[in-house]
């Protein structure tokens, strides 16, 4: 079981059976993998673990790959500095205002990002800038990757930047989407902004139909540099 944070109301719970973690550590692997990551990966997940689903979610993934998962969650800073150094770390997961205070830390404590093996990031359950993206990258010498998931579908990893961060590509086998004007519910053309919506197509505890997140985006159909051939989103402006 897992629960939203309840900031916007009453906490929305999700549960899932053992299909539904499977699929979910297969999608958060493919997250890892877009961000150059593999069985041989180190990641420094600094996402909570407990209700909130990205601890859980990117440990999934991390598992599902073969990779090495450091859980860390939030929080104790200076030992997330020394856990990084020490067990030379090179894919860091967490919120981009908790990388941006580790980044911060870390200029403090003298590191730059030569001195550190963390060489990519994959950053969301927050809403974040490029301006703070090129910061990140910057600050810690990575290419940062935002990852979008909502508890009600699954976590993260519903979609997940790859290296030409141009549009999060969809786990379009797991999750159908479409985007709607929010005020009439009419499906909007291909290439429109709207609000974006989804349908559960293979979860088996709490599937959804036609769900509306209330994220104002749009959906890019054409094919990306990196091969893949899932639709992508842009990068939400809005409720």
């Amino acid at each position: 079981i897992h629960s939203t944070s309840g900031t916007t109301g009453t906490p929305v719970v999700s549960g899932y059976t053992q299909k539904d973690i499977d699929i979910w550590g297969e999608c958060t692997a493919r997250a890892i993998a877009m961000a150059d990551g593999g069985k041989h990966s180190k990641i420094h997940n600094s996402y909570g673990y407990g209700l909130f689903t990205g601890g859980f979610g990117i440990d999934h993934g991390a598992k599902a790959m073969g990779a090495t998962v450091i859980p860390m969650s939030s929080g104790n800073t200076a030992r997330q500095l020394k856990i990084m150094e020490d067990f030379q770390s090179d894919i860091l997961t967490c919120t981009p205002s908790y990388a941006m205070y580790l980044a911060e830390s870390l200029e403090k404590e003298g590191f730059g990002p030569d001195e550190i093996s963390l060489h990519a990031g994959i950053f969301g359950a927050e809403m974040w800038t490029e301006e703070m993206r090129q910061s990140l990258e910057s600050k810690l010498g990575i290419t940062a990757h935002n990852i979008y998931g909502l508890t009600e579908l699954m976590g993260p990893g519903v979609s997940t930047e790859c290296e030409y961060q141009t549009g999060l590509h969809i786990q379009e086998d797991h999750f159908y989407p479409e985007i709607i004007d929010p005020d009439t519910c009419e499906v909007l053309p291909e290439g429109s902004t709207g609000e974006l919506v989804f349908t559960s197509i293979t979860k088996e505890a709490f599937p959804l139909i036609r769900y509306r997140t209330r994220d104002i985006c749009s959906l890019i159909y054409e094919p990306c540099k990196c091969g893949r051939t899932h639709i992508r989103m842009n990068k939400p402006t809005g409720r």
